[in-house]
């Protein structure tokens, strides 16, 4: 490609005299895009479609102007130019939709989920096939970029930005609205660009925000800086975009910049937009950005034998590069399940330590104890400040953990030791605590946000299930290792709210390692070994065992690791195994005893201490010996992780097995308020005591 330029493209002929403008280089990538979606649309050969026809032309100047070392682009589906504009070569775009080995998925995600780590703009953070979900983790990067800035001294990243685009549609996700409140109340630097088509798939925008229009309503929205134009007027757009991108960068705040666009393609390319008029259609095509910037060009920035070269060049670059990516090898099933989670020998690029070449000590475990015996909460603590000590890319946030010190207390005095950046209050939204912690996490910090209690965490699902699957659906380019700390379960009386466990939800979720410890010394080994690895971690803090004194340790010293997958037998026998965690293995042991001395037998009692992985081995090897069975949890029974245990010992030990294997857990109601109710549903040291002498006689 080298046709001839007007020499207005020179620093002199700029417009405004504010800055040089490769406009060459711009059309050059809007109608690369634009071939790109016509090879898509006319020979059909990826599954799902999405045009971006119409929005090329923000998207295409904002990519040209990410030039500091950690800016960073949280795009959507429809945002393919700006990926292009970041350094995304039209072969693998392609290879993305055709689902083919290696490229950015290795097949796993939809073509048009991009990933990329920083090569000619942006880091582009990888997308999510969920409305809205791109908005709470660029937050989290530009807070992290702030960090790396003020806490550690990175001076070179200062005026480094997070963008984030959206549709009209997306603004109404609760995403925006946390990302909003988050990227307002701290004054991150973040711009907020919405490319308003006037359309959600079929619904229009009246359904999105009142009056169609986010930016007026956000007029008063304070610590928010707002722009409003046109996205298809080269000056025009190119004006308001360099005005918000520079206010970001000022330090002045965060910024919303709204541009009218036409999506001028279907939603995908199974929407035929039979919803729309004649009009409506004549309208979009009026404002083709296409056509519109040849005529800002030709023939006074260029000549229209250089326009059509151009055009050719881009016509011949995306075919070249379809005729490579249909060469490519099909995505290998063999690899389907590796990545899921961190290997060693193959480091993500983006996300965690490792990645910025930081490695923490190993620990050990073998206890050292210290001192006296400590209740589970102060182990936390402890732990908690330990590493904080030793990494300083550890931050600790969520609601109340501050001043305060958690609800629960367990991060009292932390923030005045180690101060407001690293200990900190967030607002009031765990799709945001979540999100954030995403986001800061791939910028190489340890994030460790605090949920308050299980059931708050629901908002947050869409983020938990997308940070778990991060590692996979990038094909190892990116990582977030975030340690989420979540207390649950009951407490001396229960409600619906504040006592539910249901653990099995995040054992569900592929990507996610998690802990119960029943004991302030496994809490310890395991959180630290949390804080110290590379995976994201769900680390359950039961309520009941928090200040319980069977759960009192002596503090196992500040290097002792625990590792993941490894349970531990508080109870040797040879006539019934069972197998238990959290709050139960205290009622299990209880049991277990009473029985020993009413008859003559000898149970077995494992604590698994994590359930993902769990220690499948040492449950294996304790049936295959004692031939006979219990599982108890708290959780309901009904697809309850006891389930999965029972399945894999009938799977794998059936032929050892001298009985049923049983389970003692809660029915499928939620935990009541009453005491009484309670008791009817909480497994009781009586319950458990009866299971296992009817398991013993049978």
């Amino acid at each position: 490609m080298n046709p001839t330029v007007h020499p207005a493209l020179t620093p002199d002929g700029a417009l405004n005299g504010r800055k040089e403008r490769d406009w060459e280089r711009i059309a050059y990538l809007m109608l690369l895009s634009r071939a790109m979606d016509n090879l898509e649309e006319s020979q059909g050969f990826v599954n799902y479609q999405f045009s971006a026809k119409g929005h090329e032309m923000a998207q295409v100047i904002l990519s040209q102007l990410m030039t500091h070392p950690l800016d960073a682009g949280s795009v959507y589906y429809r945002s393919r130019p700006f990926v292009l504009g970041s350094g995304l070569t039209p072969k693998e775009a392609f290879e993305a939709g055709l689902a083919r080995s290696g490229g950015l998925s290795d097949g796993r995600d939809v073509g048009v989920v991009f990933n990329l780590p920083k090569r000619d703009g942006a880091t582009i953070i990888p997308m999510a096939g969920d409305v809205g979900a791109q908005y709470t983790p660029a937050v989290g990067w530009s807070q992290g970029i702030r960090y790396r800035v003020e806490q550690l001294g990175e001076t070179e990243a200062d005026g480094s930005i997070a963008v984030i685009l959206g549709g009209d549609g997306s603004v109404a996700a609760n995403g925006f609205w946390s990302a909003l409140t988050i990227a307002t109340t701290q004054k991150l630097p973040v711009l907020f660009m919405i490319e308003d088509n006037g359309y959600g798939i079929s619904v229009g925008s009246e359904f999105q925000t009142p009056g169609r229009n986010i930016a007026a309503n956000l007029a008063s929205f304070k610590n928010l800086k707002i722009w409003d134009g046109d996205g298809v007027n080269p000056p025009e757009t190119a004006n308001l975009i360099e005005q918000a991108v520079d206010h970001v960068r000022s330090g002045e705040g965060p910024a919303l910049l709204r541009l009218t666009c036409q999506r001028i393609s279907g939603h995908s390319g199974h929407d035929n937009q039979a919803y729309k008029s004649d009009d409506e259609r004549e309208q979009d095509e009026a404002r083709d950005p296409i056509p519109i910037l040849k005529a800002f060009m030709v023939p006074d920035l260029m000549t229209p034998d250089a326009w059509i070269a151009l055009a050719a060049q881009a016509e011949a670059d995306a075919t070249a590069a379809l005729a490579e990516a249909v060469q490519t090898p099909e995505a290998d099933v063999a690899r389907i399940t590796e990545q899921i989670w961190y290997n060693p020998a193959d480091p993500a690029e983006v996300g965690g330590l490792e990645a910025e070449d930081i490695y923490l000590p190993k620990g050990t475990d073998e206890p050292q104890p210290a001192g006296g015996r400590i209740n589970m909460i102060d182990a936390i603590r402890q732990t908690l400040d330990s590493e904080l000590s030793i990494n300083e890319r550890m931050v600790v946030f969520g609601e109340d953990v501050g001043f305060k010190g958690g609800v629960h207390a367990a991060t009292l005095g932390l923030q005045k030791k180690h101060g407001e950046n690293r200990v900190f209050d967030t607002s009031l939204s765990e799709e945001g605590i979540i999100g954030r912690a995403v986001g800061m996490a791939m910028t190489g910090l340890m994030p460790v946000p605090e949920i308050q209690f299980r059931k708050y965490a629901d908002p947050a699902t869409e983020q938990l299930n997308n940070c778990g699957t991060l590692r996979w659906r990038t094909n190892n380019r990116f990582a977030a290792p975030i340690v989420v700390r979540i207390p649950g379960g009951y407490r001396k009386i229960g409600d619906p709210w504040h006592s539910v466990t249901s653990e099995v939800t995040f054992a569900h979720q592929p990507g996610w390692r998690v802990a119960v410890p029943s004991n302030a010394e496994d809490a310890t080994g395991l959180l630290r070994g949390a804080l110290r690895g590379n995976d994201p971690v769900i680390f359950f803090e039961h309520r009941a065992m928090l200040d319980a004194a069977w759960a009192r340790r002596v503090y196992p010293g500040d290097e002792f690791v625990l590792p993941f997958g490894k349970g531990k037998k508080v109870a040797i026998g040879g006539d019934l195994t069972v197998v238990t965690w959290g709050a139960m293995v205290e009622l299990c042991l209880a049991a277990a005893e009473k029985l020993a001395e009413t008859g003559d037998c000898s149970i077995e009692v494992i604590d698994l201490r994590t359930l993902v992985p769990w220690d499948e081995d040492m449950v294996l090897e304790s049936v295959r010996k004692t031939s006979k069975c219990l599982i108890v949890h708290e959780d309901i029974g009904r697809g309850g992780f006891g389930a999965e245990i029972s399945a894999q010992i009938s799977d794998q030990a059936f032929l050892s097995l001298d009985g049923p294997v049983r389970r003692v857990t809660a029915p499928a109601v939620p935990v009541p308020y009453s005491p009484t109710l309670m008791a009817g549903v909480v497994p009781t040291e009586d319950r458990i005591k009866q299971a296992m002498s009817d398991l013993l006689g049978f």
